[in-house]
């Protein structure tokens, strides 16, 4: 009840700075250069239209997702907070928490953070340029904000690393569907259907680190970098503890306004589960699913931004590959690519996609896309989105 008081809460903020255009500067207060800091709060209203190959419920323009940050920068102490509510059938019917941390700057370069945060796996929190993310997404390996504490560093070497220990997710929160899984990480829970297995991650060491290359030619950026995740996999079902364990290589290179990323790992879930150990039950955003426990991960992403284009104030073409490559012989890989484009305008932004699934829930596949995949189908999504940021 305390948990859905303060959705509900919360809900008003969101609903109240939507009804309140402002601009950036009008919402901080302080300096944060100074010991008292500064707080500001910022984010976004979404609106949408959808057209789906495999439905005809979604040809028309309707609220989809407001997000607010609050932020405080101090030169020692900062803090973040970012809330987002979507609408499924009415406003902001699926409202969750994503962060809710406070770090201390130990100087310029090292800090720890604590608090409901990103997990430090992959390349960053996104792995690609564009809105509607990766199919790695829902496999609970890519834009993950899970409950612990994270020490990063930044050498003169170039070398950027982070160590981070996460005691368990950030919980479940408000929906009209699932009773655990309203929340924005794909994890691990707790199954409506009696006869699955109820899963749940605890003590996640993860670790990830990042190389600049130096020494290249004019208007050239590069890195590289490696991350490695194991975890507990508590099986609640039989008082059993298996693992996952996951490790990512990836890169990058910039040509001026011309950027590409890959990203490639491996996922191995241990789920102690005699009757199902090939896959296990995860959801997000008021939906279960099952995924696969063991495969590989491939994220491949293009961007290119037009600056000054007449009088927009950038456009931005990009293209995404991005597969989830099971090991259990008989299930059909999971894929979801995509090209598109972004114009902004001040604080406006307008998102035109194309997308393309293929044994992929979120894009028209069955239930058992991200395990099995009994659909042999791809599935078209086109996304359009119109952003205001304040």
């Amino acid at each position: 009840m305390q948990k859905k008081a303060l959705n509900r809460s919360i809900a008003l903020v969101v609903l109240g700075c939507m009804g309140l255009p402002a601009y950036a500067a009008d919402l901080k207060i302080g300096d944060a250069k100074s010991d008292l800091g500064e707080l500001s709060v910022s984010g976004f209203v979404r609106a949408k239209y959808q057209d789906k190959s495999w439905s005809e419920n979604d040809h028309n323009l309707s609220f989809d997702a407001a997000r607010v940050n609050v932020d405080y920068k101090s030169p020692k102490v900062f803090g973040h907070v970012e809330y987002r509510c979507y609408q499924y059938e009415k406003l902001c019917d699926f409202s969750t928490l994503v962060d809710a941390y406070a770090g201390y700057n130990i100087n310029d370069k090292h800090l720890i953070q604590a608090g409901l945060q990103p997990v430090p796996f992959g390349p960053g929190r996104f792995w690609e340029s564009n809105y509607y993310g990766g199919v790695i997404t829902q496999i609970g390996l890519e834009d993950v904000h899970n409950l612990g504490v994270k020490y990063q560093g930044k050498f003169d070497t170039g070398t950027k690393l982070e160590l981070g220990y996460f005691t368990g997710d950030g919980g479940s929160y408000s929906g009209p569907y699932s009773e655990d899984a309203s929340r924005y990480t794909t994890n691990f829970v707790k199954p409506e259907d009696p006869t699955l297995t109820h899963l749940d991650e605890k003590n996640m060491f993860i670790a990830r680190v990042q190389q600049e290359i130096s020494s290249l030619p004019e208007g050239v950026s590069s890195s590289v970098g490696a991350s490695y995740w194991y975890s507990d996999i508590e099986n609640k079902t039989l008082n059993e503890t298996g693992d996952r364990k996951a490790w990512s290589v990836f890169g990058n290179v910039g040509y001026k306004d011309l950027t590409l990323g890959l990203t490639v790992g491996q996922n191995d879930v241990d789920n102690k589960d005699p009757i199902n150990p090939q896959a296990s039950l995860m959801g997000s955003f008021d939906d279960n699913f099952m995924v696969a426990n063991k495969g590989m991960f491939y994220t491949a992403d293009v961007s290119y931004t037009f600056k000054n284009v007449g009088k927009l104030d950038a456009i931005t073409p990009y293209a995404m590959y991005s597969s989830y490559d099971k090991s259990e012989d008989g299930y059909k890989n999971s894929s979801r690519n995509l090209i598109g484009v972004a114009t902004y305008y001040k604080d406006l932004a307008f998102v035109a996609e194309y997308i393309m699934g293929k044994n992929d829930f979120l894009i028209g596949g069955p239930a058992d896309s991200y395990a099995e995949g009994s659909d042999g189908k791809t599935h078209k999504l086109l996304n359009l989105q119109l952003y205001y940021n304040f």
